[in-house]
């Protein structure tokens, strides 16, 4: 049955952090586009920040993120000082002070600034927007490189979530994919984070790695799940060597199949909930009293570029090289080099290249998807009235969502669509059936288990 379902359903489909998906973004979005759409946004509306910093002090071989590798600290002082010219830019396309709900640091890696740097980088978003005083403050760490002044930094700042890369804690597995990172080490950083009054932590885990069985990502949950964190998010490797060229120094004949792949991912998915922590929908963990548990239950659980997320804010923008901003009128990217996004910037200009404005369609799919992907159930009787669309319209649709039913990863009752636990690894070829732009074959996607 397993292998009838991979078949069938374990190709390669978007992860659905957006939608339209970002391989479908065009240059016809440009900064005059973007400047527009700031402009015009209403004056009420709550923002999300998303912050990249594109570099880090080693290369891993897994990894699929926009990033540079730099021992030198000029460069990261330079985009640093960008940073702070895009978000004068921003703020002064929106005419106004707006309200933030999350504010969030990705990367790359965040903590390569300096200290000092980071500080006044948050002290200039303070300077433009008003923070409200329930938000979320996330940054993405590698433990490695993080030390007890950034940390100090991070609290005074107001940083009030850490999510740490992990990935595997097997000495094997670390070998193969360039990290070495002792368990001490990660421990201490997490002692670091408490000690510092940051006790909301989360931690990323991979299956799918060189090297991985089930046995090793079983003790690596162990392990993981002794520093108590509040969440953790499970990704599978994406192996696409011709899009990161790194990634070929990663040994193929030590990367399992799609079957050890799924035995992996469902292993780790085991292991968590017998130590107590909820799936979130396709990839994500947590406690009962987590937010992210919460908003589940409470049917309010989001979809964003970061994955599962409590920001109810419609707007999201943005600030660095390659960052994308999700806006009412559609998506706007930056330039991801930095040389040309760093030369836009200090010319006076934002540093969009692409995007794509979303049509009545577009939003009612993207409901749809996101209602799929978060709560693994859609009403499309309900979403489609909401957006004021005959329910008719999705006949091809059902049918393809009726061989999925015969094949038992949905449950069909007059529209109402519920993915199943069999189906749940499968939940993004479920979306899919709703994405009108993938038969256009733009764009290489990662496996859907």
């Amino acid at each position: 049955m397993k292998n009838d379902l991979l078949e069938h359903y374990g190709g390669a489909v978007p992860r659905y952090t957006s939608y339209p998906t970002a391989p479908h973004f065009h240059d016809g979005v440009n900064a005059g586009t973007y400047t527009d759409w700031l402009g015009g946004l209403d004056q009420g509306t709550t923002l999300s920040l998303y912050l990249h910093v594109p570099f880090c002090q080693h290369m891993c071989w897994y990894c699929g993120c926009h990033t540079k590798i730099t021992a030198r600290y000029d460069p990261i002082q330079r985009y640093a000082r960008s940073l702070v010219g895009e978000i004068e830019l921003v703020a002064a396309a929106l005419g106004a002070r707006r309200r933030v709900s999350h504010i969030h640091w990705g990367g790359g890696t965040p903590t390569t600034l300096a200290a000092a740097d980071f500080t006044t980088l948050m002290a200039r978003l303070g300077t433009h927007f008003d923070t409200l005083a329930d938000s979320e403050i996330a940054i993405e760490v590698d433990p490695r490189t993080l030390d007890p002044e950034m940390v100090s930094a991070l609290a005074k700042s107001g940083v009030n979530r850490v999510s740490l890369g992990i990935q595997d804690f097997d000495p094997g597995v670390q070998r193969a994919i360039n990290r070495i990172q002792p368990l001490a080490e990660t421990e201490t950083r997490v002692g670091w984070l408490r000690d510092a009054g940051i006790t909301n932590i989360s931690f990323d885990l991979m299956y799918g790695l060189p090297a991985q069985t089930v046995h090793s990502v079983r003790g690596t949950v162990d392990l993981a799940v002794g520093m108590q964190p509040n969440r953790l998010s499970v990704f599978g490797y994406a192996h696409v060597p011709w899009m990161k060229s790194h990634q070929r120094m990663i040994d193929t004949a030590a990367l399992g199949d799609a079957n050890a792949r799924m035995d992996q991912a469902a292993a780790i998915a085991e292991r968590l909930e017998e130590h107590g922590y909820q799936q979130i929908g396709l990839d994500h963990f947590a406690r009962a009293d987590d937010d992210l548990s919460l908003s589940l239950k409470a049917g309010t659980l989001r979809r964003n570029f970061q994955g599962y997320t409590t920001d109810f804010a419609p707007t999201l923008i943005g600030l660095g090289a390659s960052a994308i901003g999700n806006l009412p009128a559609g998506y706007a990217q930056n330039d991801p080099a930095i040389g040309r996004y760093e030369a836009e910037i200090s010319a006076g200009r934002l540093a969009t290249v692409r995007g794509i404005a979303t049509t009545d369609e577009d939003r009612l799919r993207r409901q749809i998807i996101e209602s799929l992907m978060c709560s693994l159930q859609a009403d499309l009787a309900a979403i489609g009235a909401e957006h004021k669309w005959a329910g008719q319209r999705f006949g091809p649709e059902r049918l393809r969502l009726q061989d999925m039913a015969a094949h038992g990863i949905v449950e069909l009752n007059d529209g109402h669509i519920l993915i199943t636990e069999a189906g749940r690894p499968f939940v993004r070829a479920v979306a899919a059936v709703f994405d009108t732009y993938i038969q256009s074959g733009a764009g290489t996607h990662s496996r859907a288990v």
